[in-house]
């Protein structure tokens, strides 16, 4: 999750145009599911919300069902999953990037996508996020309430959300005691801010689990959640196209993908110029944003059933504009 016009907060209102995007046919050549069961890790007894415990344990439906047979696969995140599946299943690498035991595999994987930054830079940061981003929040909670309402629609309970950050976004959809979330974010400093804000939404903390992970390889199996929100991310991650492969491909058949994701002005206009000229400066200051990415098109691409994408304009966001948000559904 990333400051969108770092570091300084944004003071601005938004005016609305609406999109009509056609609907997007999803391939029918989706990920087949590697195992039979949901293998989420989950933390026991955490006695200090605000660390990272690596004591896990994982959910199992049903213990009677046997990994189904499938062809090779030679995707690190898959291999690393049915190999800990077929071991002991008592332990997942879902820790800081500094930890130095066992569960390296999967941190390599993190570091792969999202190379540590120094612990001084995720602490700031980690802050800056929770300090100054309420004007922005305050906003946009009018479209953020739109989409967010689906989930409630959907009575989608079981919900990943991406970036997940200081967990602005779980007032909008943790309030009920049925829902269960699991949030990712690559910045462990992050979760403290989080469960504060999991507490802050109504949402039992033993409903609410932070996970060290990042979009590109997301630690969970597939077809395990009803809904996946993301806002602010996709401009941050290293692999756009790659994450929205992996957000389908946990996502339950007829569930959802929320997004607030800011995108590269038009081109050929002089905003777009000056997002190319600002665009590495942008990266060092806000934690690997990009201004020029053509986020929209990538989700409207990404293969989901159709697609609902509507565009937002902060008229005084200088060269953080626009924003596309809405609803793909799976």
């Amino acid at each position: 999750m990333n400051l969108v016009n770092s570091p300084i907060h944004l003071r601005t209102k938004i005016s609305l145009l609406s999109l009509n995007p056609k609907p997007k046919t999803i391939n029918k050549d989706t990920h087949k599911s590697r195992m039979n069961y949901n293998m989420i890790p989950k933390r026991v007894n955490s006695d200090a919300p605000n660390k990272l415990s690596t004591t896990t344990e994982f959910l199992l439906p049903d213990d009677s069902v046997e990994p189904a047979k499938t062809k090779p696969c030679l995707c690190g995140r898959r291999h690393f999953i049915e190999a800990a599946a077929t071991a002991t299943l008592t332990s997942f690498p879902i820790q800081p990037a500094t930890a130095t035991n066992s569960d390296s595999d999967y941190t390599a994987l993190v570091n792969k996508y999202r190379p540590p930054k120094p612990d001084w830079y995720q602490k700031f940061y980690a802050w800056v996020l929770s300090s100054f981003t309420k004007s922005y929040e305050a906003e946009v909670a009018r479209y953020k309430s739109q989409i967010f309402s689906n989930l409630k629609e959907k009575k989608a309970n079981k919900i990943l959300e991406l970036g997940i950050g200081t967990g602005p976004n779980l007032s909008y959809y943790a309030s009920d005691s049925d829902v269960h979330v699991v949030g990712i974010d690559p910045n462990p400093e992050m979760e403290k801010y989080a469960r504060s804000a999991a507490t802050s939404a109504g949402l039992p903390l033993s409903n609410f689990e932070f996970l060290h992970a990042v979009g590109e390889v997301i630690p969970l199996s597939d077809a395990s959640v009803d809904a996946v929100v993301g806002t602010l991310v996709l401009c941050s991650v290293k692999d756009v196209d790659m994450t929205l492969k992996e957000v389908r491909r946990v996502l339950k058949p007829g569930g959802v993908y929320v997004f607030v994701e800011h995108v590269a002005a038009k081109d050929g206009t002089f905003l777009r110029f000056l997002q190319r000229v600002l665009d590495p400066l942008q990266q060092t200051v806000a934690d690997g944003c990009h201004l020029s990415r053509e986020t929209g098109e990538n989700i409207s691409k990404a293969g989901f059933s159709s697609v609902e994408l509507d565009i937002a304009f902060l008229s005084n966001a200088t060269f953080v504009n626009p924003h596309v948000y809405g609803i793909a559904y799976q």
